[in-house]
């Protein structure tokens, strides 16, 4: 059967031998680089064409190169779908698609063959809160040598992990103490959030109190939530109302600054990390609704197990900025559930 026109035969590439508990090592003996490579392509591109480009070939010689690999692995490596995705396989190929070219930019800055500017790009997966919080200072601390660019990528716990797996992102703030396969795991400290809301809002919502139970007023006040995966608010309100979740009334506002100014202008009550609720508790734009129940988020950082200089530098960073950003207080707790971006634990006293 003949080939499509501009396809190439898979010996005719290098080959480097890699073995991966998530495949057969039989199935994984040698896999050709230019394979590898385009894989990788054809995922960060989400489609043929447009990997085809990037790598100057053509489309049917991208198409040959991935069905070659997958013959090599024994395995279906992508989801034909718009974008393309990896399967669960895949994501293993993708992986060391991305460790191979970290790995080659830092010889080539090592033995000074780089491109004058040429700088490393480091993909990281950051919760909404964090990254609103302290992490922008993490990233403030890295030297200016090696040069670095940072690629961002705002998503929630589940997701971040999901991401490391399939190797869409270099390392991640994560809520999970478990390393992703290939990966290490480092506790960086917990993020505290308080109950609150506007002074407007508790006159006019939450009836009686402080002169009755929070619990009585609470379950039937309006809300603010990050998203549809956000239950720091569920949790506190059980915690309070002896089980009953927040209110069905729920306004859903997915940027940390909005969610803040949201709470502000009187829409709802919600739990906002403490570094950003104390100083407009301070101003009196807002009142915390309980001093003695507070939010506790376990964050943890998780990243490649890669000998990379900029990636040492970039964990050395963000490692240094949360000791000081986080609470480091050992402390008894409760795991609760999957909360705005993390896993939450609700602790007293503030």
């Amino acid at each position: 059967m003949s080939e499509p026109a501009g396809a190439e035969r898979s010996s005719a590439s290098p080959k480097l031998q890699v073995t991966s508990p998530k495949l057969q090592p039989g199935a994984l003996s040698e896999l050709p680089l230019d394979h590898v490579r385009t894989l990788l392509a054809v995922v960060d591109e989400g489609t043929f064409d447009a990997a085809a480009a990037v790598l100057h070939v053509t489309p049917p010689a991208v198409s040959q190169r991935v069905k070659a690999l997958e013959r090599r692995t024994g395995r279906v490596l992508l989801m034909r779908t718009k974008p393309v995705r990896p399967t669960e396989s895949g994501q293993v190929v993708v992986r060391f698609a991305r460790q191979l070219a970290r790995l080659e930019r830092d010889a080539r800055a090592e033995l000074g063959m780089s491109d004058a500017g040429e700088a490393a790009v480091l993909p990281v997966a950051v919760n909404a809160d964090s990254l609103a919080t302290w992490f922008l200072s993490a990233l403030a601390r890295v030297p200016d040598e090696p040069r670095i660019c940072f690629e961002l990528r705002r998503e929630d716990e589940d997701h971040t992990t999901s991401l490391l797996r399939e190797g869409s992102v270099m390392a991640a703030v994560t809520s999970s103490p478990d390393a992703v396969s290939g990966c290490t795991v480092r506790r960086l400290g917990r993020m505290r959030y308080l109950p609150v809301a506007s002074p407007e809002f508790v006159a006019r919502r939450l009836g009686d109190w402080p002169r009755v139970p929070l619990g009585d007023v609470l379950a039937d006040a309006p809300v603010i939530f990050f998203d549809r995966r956000d239950c720091l608010q569920d949790d506190f309100a059980r915690k309070v109302t002896g089980g009953r979740g927040a209110s069905p009334l729920r306004h859903y506002v997915p940027s940390s600054r909005g969610f803040v100014e949201a709470i502000e202008a009187g829409l709802g009550w919600g739990v906002v990390p403490r570094e950003q609720a104390e100083p407009l508790l301070r101003a009196g734009t807002l009142v915390l609704l309980d001093a003695e129940r507070v939010v506790d988020v376990p964050l943890f950082w998780q990243q490649w197990k890669l000998d990379s200089p900029a990636l040492a530098a970039l964990a050395d960073a963000v490692m240094t900025t949360a000791a000081t950003a986080l609470d480091q207080c050992p402390r008894n707790h409760r795991t609760g559930d999957t909360g705005r971006t993390e896993r939450a634990a609700l602790a007293s006293p503030v």
